[in-house]
């Protein structure tokens, strides 16, 4: 019996055990299943090889998302402006950080970045795994490869400004130009930005009107909210006036504003006063300016105008006088 159980078994071997190096023999000689050495290929080879590409996926996207972690943290705590320090130093005595606006901004920028540059890894990474994996099932790709290209034209003709608009979101985000909070100049339409997406950027001006503005159609930013404003203000008085004393005055008044408890913690860099703007026909105009933060310039040009205003009349200095022409035609005006 023994050796019709072993002419049988010998008349049953697959023709691969031949060659011991195949995957077909090593399988037959471990197992003696001939159906199972016949179909190891299948059963075993291929499995293993996509089980191989979906594990190498896995890996090389983790290390991918370690790397733009470690990037964008990067970018997040990175250090503070050369010249918004001189705030942090002057607001280090009274125990609080007002910079700290800025650091949410710098790690909300850094959040966005992350999760495109994510996005991103990941779709390339599983897109090579999965076309790796239908290679392997035998799935012929030319036909895929061929549609995909015909949608990939037709989309670009089609879709091309929706393109153009993600790219340009893309762009804005990398490169910081503004965010949430910022009060830009985007040419047609400027005020506070609320939004910022990678199609539309959306903000409210003024008047409470919210405009919608297209990423691509963006050829321009003023951006009057990034790092530190110049409250610039030029005061009029009159051509008789003691300008030498008047831009002492005014140096005076910024000063005295600088050295309050209430203004230290947004005014950066001791005012200016520089004397003689212009000289016109109606007045002579004198400049004084002073650094601050982008969220108090207004506030800060406010206090100082009014501040400058009541000097002004506390010490004589005259502005100028009403043009007769503006006169005349607004008594002609009210005539009519």
């Amino acid at each position: 019996m023994t050796a019709a159980a072993d002419s049988g078994l010998a008349g049953s071997m697959p023709d691969c055990v031949s060659d011991p190096t195949t995957l077909c023999a090593k399988v037959y000689e471990l197992s003696g299943i001939d159906w199972l050495a016949n179909n190891a290929e299948a059963l075993i080879e291929k499995p293993a090889k996509i089980l191989l590409v979906v594990v190498m996926a896995a890996v090389v996207r983790l290390l991918l998302h370690r790397a733009i972690r470690r990037l964008t943290d990067r970018t997040a705590t990175g250090s503070m402006p050369t010249i918004l320090r001189p705030l942090r130093n002057r607001a280090a005595a009274g125990g609080g950080d007002p910079l700290e606006q800025v650091a949410a901004r710098r790690t909300q920028r850094a959040e966005a970045i992350g999760s495109v540059l994510r996005s991103f890894a990941s779709f390339v990474v599983m897109g090579i795994a999965v076309v790796l994996v239908l290679g392997e099932l035998g799935i012929n790709l030319a036909p895929i490869v061929a549609s995909a290209g015909v949608v990939g034209v037709a989309l670009g003709f089609g879709a091309q400004n929706l393109i153009k608009d993600f790219i340009a979101g893309i762009g804005i985000i990398l490169e910081d130009q503004y965010g949430v909070g910022d009060v830009v100049d985007l040419g047609e339409a400027s005020g506070t930005v609320e939004a910022v997406g990678l199609r539309i950027t959306r903000l409210r001006d003024v008047n409470g009107v919210v405009w919608y503005a297209r990423n691509g159609e963006i050829l321009r930013v003023g951006n009057k909210s990034q790092g530190y404003a110049q409250v610039v203000i030029d005061m009029p008085v009159a051509h008789d006036t003691d300008l030498e004393r008047c831009r002492t005055v005014m140096q005076e008044v910024a000063d005295g504003m600088y050295a309050e408890d209430e203004w230290a913690a947004v005014l950066l860099a001791e005012p200016e006063s520089l004397g003689v703007e212009q000289i016109l026909s109606e007045g002579v105009f004198m400049r004084v300016q002073v650094r601050s933060t982008n969220a108090d310039q207004w506030r800060v040009g406010r206090e100082l105008r009014m501040r400058l205003k009541e000097r002004f009349v506390a010490e004589g200095i005259k502005t100028p006088p009403p043009l007769i022409g503006a006169s005349s035609g607004a008594a002609a005006a009210g005539a009519r």
